[in-house]
């Protein structure tokens, strides 16, 4: 399909989601995103997420004890908390610091913190993916980040940040969804609704290639597969998953 194809579908897109497009000129729709819409959507969401990506996870979180420090502690930070879905995955006794620049997940943080107290919950933060500077360099002996790299403002930012946060032989967890394949239909479906999907969906970008993002940062190693995990109605499906070590 050729690029003017693209631009009458994403115009049509764009005249369905016209009153959104209208809240967003006017200042009213980000803020209503932010606090009532996204958080709603995303644990709705999330559970849709978790029962396809089930598995994936315990394969990814299994050999998190690893990276325990030398005293036995698990100190772990996770980026983009959320609602929290991953806490089912970390091990008994792990020291948990919540980030998020949303701090509205306050209802699905809590019931998901309350179903899962094998976990020890350390702080939450309010803070950007490429600033944080709450936290103390070299302090982590892992950092989780699941489907936040789609929407954060600098990949490569958030990766110099989680390097910088984590202490040496420290490791990375990532689970992210991803472009497709360029010659493929989905990535034309994902052009077609990249600009809509970004504005209703707060940032969330449909087409990085964030597998090279992670080639380039400076980790000692990087164990990364491409899989798939098809949301419905959606044009989400190539994932990238894997941990890397500093």
């Amino acid at each position: 399909m050729t690029e003017p194809s693209i631009l009458l579908l994403r115009a049509c897109l764009a005249l369905l989601a016209m009153p959104i497009y209208l809240l967003s000129f006017l200042g009213i729709w980000e803020p209503f995103c932010k606090k009532v819409f996204f958080p709603f959507f995303l644990e709705k969401l999330s559970a849709v997420h978790e029962r396809k990506a089930k598995k994936h996870k315990q394969e990814l979180f299994h050999n998190l004890p690893d990276f325990r420090s030398p005293s036995g502690e698990l100190k772990l930070l996770e980026i983009g908390t959320g609602c929290g879905p991953n806490f089912q995955f970390y091990p008994p006794g792990c020291k948990v610091t919540c980030t998020d620049i949303n701090p509205n997940f306050q209802q699905g943080l809590s019931r998901s913190m309350s179903k899962n107290q094998h976990v020890q919950y350390e702080r939450f933060l309010v803070a950007a993916a490429e600033d944080l500077h709450q936290v103390p360099s070299g302090s982590m002996d892992a950092v989780v980040c699941t489907l936040v790299l789609c929407s954060v403002q600098d990949v490569n930012g958030t990766l110099r940040e989680v390097l910088r946060v984590l202490r040496p032989g420290g490791a990375f967890y990532f689970l992210e969804h991803v472009a497709a394949d360029r010659s493929s239909w989905r990535y034309f479906w994902q052009q077609v609704c990249y600009p809509t999907w970004k504005l209703v969906f707060d940032g969330c970008c449909l087409q990085r290639e964030t597998w090279k993002n992670l080639e380039q940062a400076k980790f000692s190693e990087l164990s990364l597969r491409h899989t798939s995990v098809a949301l419905p109605c959606t044009p989400i499906k190539p994932h990238i998953i894997g941990y890397a070590i500093k």
